[in-house]
């Protein structure tokens, strides 16, 4: 089984200017499988899509990739057409992950999406965009959305969907909706025991994931964690030693890698 390894640019990430097209070129050159761009709307990180578009132009082979993009309180039909386009434009380079949203007050009021009805607009969303894509009308009577008749083109090739999350709904969520795995401060034993829980949902909705489709996001910090990810694993995960999920040395990320090959994982975002 091929093992490929992503970069990706967390939401803390300055790479916002011309400088984004020095990595973007090196990534290509030196054959990495993919980059993923993280969203934060109140942060330096670049939007999303349009770095994606920045990075498809310059390149011939990298993939590219959302880490994630949140859903909740985007058009459904006006992101279906963009990713379709480029997805397109770019022969079918495009990984596109989705996620319900920081938690972060700021970021729920770019949205417009409270807190407690993410998840129900992520799955309306969610459904709607895969009806754009099967190049069929849009039939679709929700309890946010109608459509009746709507239809994008160009119409993708492949638009396999890739999820994150650990918590037990997001866990059902993948298996119910789609097509990879890619959480985030989880170990080697979490991504066994979900990769369980993602298979049993999807048997149970008449779905199969493929093997090959199941990845991590490793963040790394050479010569130590420093204190803003301390506290994000003690917010996100606090039962976790930091030094099982952030490696601080080559060495320790390859090990870690390894370890999570050892369980079936095979796509990496480091």
């Amino acid at each position: 089984m091929k093992i490929r390894i992503g970069v990706g640019f967390g939401t803390r990430t300055e790479l916002h200017g011309p400088e984004l097209g020095h990595v973007v070129d090196e990534l290509e050159r030196l054959e990495f499988d993919s980059l993923w761009m993280s969203e934060r709307i109140t942060a330096e990180a670049p939007d999303p899509l349009v770095a994606m578009s920045f990075a498809a132009g310059r390149t011939e082979k990298l993939k590219f990739g959302m880490s994630v993009m949140v859903l909740p309180g985007r058009n459904p039909v006006v992101l279906a057409k963009a990713l379709a386009t480029l997805a397109t434009m770019s022969g079918g380079r495009l990984l596109p992950a989705f996620g319900l949203g920081a938690v972060h007050p700021l970021e729920q009021q770019a949205f417009g999406v409270r807190r407690e009805e993410r998840a129900k607009w992520f799955d309306e969303s969610f459904e709607v965009m895969r009806k754009c894509w099967s190049g069929q009308p849009v039939v679709h009577d929700g309890e946010r959305y109608q459509y009746d008749g709507v239809y994008v083109l160009p119409v993708p090739k492949r638009m396999d969907v890739w999820l994150g999350g650990y918590a037990p709904s997001e866990l059902k969520r993948v298996g119910r909706l789609a097509d990879g795995w890619l959480p985030s401060f989880v170990t080697p034993a979490d991504c066994e025991a979900g990769r369980r829980v993602i298979e049993e949902v999807a048997a149970e909705h008449d779905r199969e994931i493929e093997p090959d489709h199941y990845g991590v996001l490793i963040p790394y910090s050479l010569g130590g964690v420093p204190d803003t990810m301390l506290q994000l694993i003690a917010t996100r995960r606090p039962e976790i030693d930091p030094a099982d999920i952030v490696p601080t040395s080559w060495s320790e990320l390859e090990s870690l890698i390894r370890r999570f090959v050892d369980v079936g994982t095979t796509k990496f975002v480091i």
